[in-house]
């Protein structure tokens, strides 16, 4: 249920839209700009006394179905529709960024490329996308060979996962919970269930952690890695989404040690270059 704020600004965001749009031609003198309210209902094909409670702001309850055909019937952008499922409280039956993309989105892979700290971009279904020289070095046995770079399934299933991480298992279930909390927007997507079930199959202890429902946001904290040239390394793990492509992510990891202690591996040069992972 949404609040009376989100419900005022939902009525006053539709009749907005609604007034702009030009009426028929031949629809005889008008008092007010755009559709009348029964032109709009028409076109969405909802009830007119609907379409006047929510403008309203009532408390009336609107189906994805019903946000959809009347997002159709406003014509209303890309942008101007998730603003409109968004004021609604509903999930969009066809969310914007479900399409697949070749390659790292250009912001991305520009901000990657100018950060000295370790730093990578993971696509909604958390295959590193693109990373620059300082994670390389921090997470070679999974950036640094041929194949799949998923970040769940590394640490899932390679048993270099469980030397490079303390509290191997820990680490892990809070990895997935955090997966989790994308996976609510993401699910729709069929590479996203399949992934799902590939791990399940292939991990006992993903397949038992899906089970349990945990969810937690991906929020920064202290991250420790036990490397195998430079030892027990700590670092601050900041999370950012593109405002482009808000289904990527960038993980930017700050040392908590000075860097000089960490080794030039460890920190590179801004515009050290961010390679990308070509599918």
């Amino acid at each position: 249920m949404i609040d009376p704020d989100q419900r005022r600004l939902l009525g006053e965001f539709i009749r907005a839209h609604r007034e702009r749009i030009s009426p028929p031609a031949g629809g005889g003198r008008r008092r007010t700009p755009g559709l009348r309210r029964e032109e709009l209902a028409a076109r969405a094909g909802i009830s007119v006394t609907w379409c006047a409670w929510i403008e309203q702001g009532r408390d009336v309850q609107a189906s994805p179905d019903a946000l959809a055909r009347l997002a159709r019937a406003l014509a209303l952008s890309q942008a101007e529709r998730a603003y409109l499922f968004e004021l609604a409280g509903r999930i969009d039956p066809l969310e914007p960024g479900a399409a697949p993309q070749v390659d790292a989105p250009a912001s991305l892979v520009a901000i990657v490329n100018e950060l000295r700290h370790p730093a990578y971009g993971l696509d909604r279904v958390w295959n590193a996308c693109c990373w620059n020289k300082a994670a390389a070095a921090l997470f070679r046995a999974w950036l640094e060979h041929a194949g799949e770079r998923n970040l769940l399934r590394f640490v899932f299933l390679d048993p270099a996962a469980r030397k490079l991480i303390p509290k191997w298992e820990d680490r892990a279930r809070r990895l997935l919970a955090e997966f989790r909390a994308d996976y609510a927007h993401t699910f729709r997507d069929a590479r996203v269930r399949e992934f799902v079930e590939a791990l399940r199959a292939d991990s006992a202890l993903f397949a038992k952690a899906w089970g349990e429902q945990d969810v937690q946001q991906r929020i920064g904290g202290e991250r420790v890695f036990q490397h195998p040239q430079r030892g027990r390394i700590s670092f601050e793990q900041h999370s950012f989404a593109p405002a482009d492509r808000p289904d990527y992510k960038l993980v930017l990891l700050v040392p908590t040690a000075p860097p000089r202690r960490l080794g030039k591996a460890l920190v590179a040069g801004p515009g050290g270059g961010a390679r990308q992972r070509r599918r």
